[in-house]
């Protein structure tokens, strides 16, 4: 798919995200022990003692048959809301809540209309969960990157916890469509891609909350991730056949025109079974006024749709990654992102060195 016909589609429908989880506690015991290090581990053993805190301590093996099209289903979303009148003692920083825009679908097929657009699943302590996520550029792999962004709360569940487990992304999941029968042809058409290195913020980690969006202006990731269902050699870039920019050079809400949002919202009133977007101008949302404001446009998503691209588009027109969805209040009228900066920036770095080590 070429940049003008994405730029196009951004255009026209754009997509969001926002904080989300899923549960699903019905899960085969063939399934419940994975080899870390060659040891073998209780993968839902969730000991705060023991699990992995570490920016660098992420561990992914592959498990064979877990994410089957039944679990990819069935994996509701959990919101994390923040209050609606979060931020309004910084006025000056934090602009006027925004009116909702509704979300509106994505055209199928999702290969063609959103191509960079993809669902992420993890395990947690709640049982399995959903996010969404974008295939990005890679400078060390120009036109084969394996890298995909996302929400820091959708790898890593903050202060006080460690990395969540078994995380795959679905590029175009559910290109198709599927009714209760759809097979895991139609819901993966492009793969299953297990992520081998992930890094998220060190701020979301020493700040990350699930209520009150603490954190919220550091909650990004960015992963590196592997085709697991052998589909052959090809990038994940290469496969879609196309991968997002991501700008980190902060830029001012009242700067920006208009950013759209694409995304998976996974509670009540949708599934999770289809992408929606949003776009509107975007304006300011202070959590606390000693860090970053975060971009806030109305948008009725909800969760599932966490970790969702937020875009514009560049000086060629092309569409640009400034950021992704992190939070929204109980009542889905707006959502929020970060900005992207110099943490962002150096998280992304150290992935990378991470991924070619």
């Amino acid at each position: 798919m070429s940049w003008q016909r994405l730029a196009a589609v951004l255009a026209a429908v754009c997509a969001v995200g926002l904080i989300a989880v899923a549960a699903l506690t019905d899960i085969p015991s063939r399934l419940r022990t994975v080899a870390t290090g060659g040891s073998p581990r209780d993968w839902n053993d969730w000991d705060r003692g023991a699990w992995e805190r570490k920016n660098d301590d992420f561990s992914n093996p592959v498990v064979d048959g877990l994410w089957s099209r039944e679990r990819m289903r069935e994996s509701d979303s959990s919101d994390r809301p923040v209050a609606r009148d979060v931020g309004v003692r910084d006025q000056g920083v934090t602009d006027p809540e925004p009116a909702p825009v509704t979300a509106e679908p994505v055209p199928r097929p999702y290969t063609v209309n959103a191509p960079v657009v993809g669902k992420l699943f993890f395990d947690t302590p709640d049982g399995p969960s959903v996010c969404s996520a974008t295939v990005i550029t890679d400078p060390d792999r120009p036109g084969a990157s394996n890298l995909v962004w996302t929400a820091g709360h959708c790898v890593h569940a903050g202060a006080g916890g460690g990395w969540f487990r078994n995380v795959v992304f679905v590029p175009s999941y559910n290109d198709r469509g599927t009714g209760q029968n759809g097979t895991a042809g139609s819901a993966a058409p492009l793969g299953t891609w297990w992520a081998d290195e992930a890094r998220t913020s060190q701020e979301w980690i020493d700040e990350g909350a699930a209520t009150g969006g603490a954190g919220s202006p550091f909650d990004f990731a960015v992963l590196h991730v592997k085709r697991s269902d052998g589909g052959g050699s090809a990038s994940l870039e290469e496969t879609v056949g196309a991968a997002a920019r991501v700008s980190f050079a902060p830029r001012p809400a009242d700067g920006i025109s208009t950013i759209g949002i694409w995304g998976y919202p996974a509670a009540a009133p949708f599934d999770g079974e289809e992408m929606f977007t949003c776009r509107s101008r975007p304006g300011r949302l202070s959590i606390r006024t000693e860090q970053p404001s975060l971009y806030r446009i109305g948008c009725t998503m909800t969760g599932g749709s966490s970790g969702g691209g937020w875009f514009v588009e560049d000086s060629e027109g092309r569409p640009l990654l400034v950021s992704n969805t992190s939070i929204g209040p109980a009542d889905q009228i707006w959502l929020a992102g970060p900005q992207l900066g110099s943490e962002a920036q150096q998280m992304f770095d150290a992935l990378r060195r991470a991924a070619t080590g």
